[in-house]
């Protein structure tokens, strides 16, 4: 592991890798324009050893860049895991701010410095990058894509009682209290499910939450993650959610 110690006003972007050589390059360079403006920006990439090289590419990246680290993982073990173990790095070097996206593009780097200005402000504890808040959208999707994704941010809105439009998506910015406040050993969930575990904890514990428009790409380069195994899974986990809200075992302020 390649590792910079992080100071309080800075943040990192946590950036988990499988089967990635064909974007990290192009998208540590986007990353690296973005610090232009956002000079206490660091990256962590999260790689769970795939098997394409992806890794080592990013070791050669990092090895010419401070402000890149590397986190290589055992194997693949899902996004949340590549995510809890992101959060837990920067959490220990003390960054005021951690973000997650994904490597492929389908977040636009650009919208870094929106979702940063949405914490600076004061005004909110987390920002999430929104397709369905005003001014959001998305782009080179089919019509079943479109339905499956917004009926299932819609199916958890309303059985979780959230009033956020946008549940699944995985671009996002914490302030670091927010984490810490946050029982992440106890955050079990994957793909879809994460993201919407995640924000449905925020809420319960009376963190401010401001949704940022964005516009969501497919990826160009690569294989997609997503799977029918991910979509069931967010399925059967958000009444799991409510369930566990109403024993008490996802704690509310």
């Amino acid at each position: 592991m390649i590792a910079r110690m992080g100071t309080r006003s800075g943040a990192v972007v946590c950036l988990p890798t499988y089967n990635e050589r064909e974007n990290l390059a192009n998208m540590v360079a986007a990353l690296e324009a973005v610090r232009q403006r956002e000079p206490d920006l660091d990256v962590l990439v999260i790689d769970d050893n795939s098997p394409d090289g992806t890794g080592a590419i990013a070791d050669e990246l990092a090895a010419t860049r401070p402000w890149l680290n590397v986190l290589h993982r055992a194997g693949k073990e899902g996004l949340g895991k590549a995510y809890l173990a992101g959060f837990a790095w920067a959490l220990e070097r003390d960054y005021a701010q951690v973000l997650e996206m994904d490597c492929d593009f389908s977040h636009d780097p650009e919208r870094i410095t929106a979702l940063r200005d949405a914490l600076r402000s004061g005004g909110a504890d987390v920002a999430l990058g929104s397709r369905y808040c005003p001014g959001g959208g998305v782009r080179n999707w089919g019509l079943v894509r479109r339905i499956i994704s917004a009926g299932g941010c819609t199916y958890a809105r309303l059985v979780l009682y959230l009033r956020v439009r946008d549940l699944t998506g995985g671009f996002k910015c914490f302030r670091r209290e927010v984490l810490e406040a946050i029982d992440l050993a106890g955050v079990t969930a994957e793909g879809y499910a994460f993201q919407i575990e995640m924000t449905f904890r925020v809420a319960r514990l009376g963190f401010r939450i401001t949704e940022v428009p964005i516009t969501f790409a497919d990826r160009i380069a690569g294989g997609s993650k997503m799977s029918r195994r991910i979509v069931l899974e967010a399925a059967w986990r958000v009444p799991q959610l409510r369930v566990r809200a109403w024993r008490g075992q996802i704690p509310q302020r």
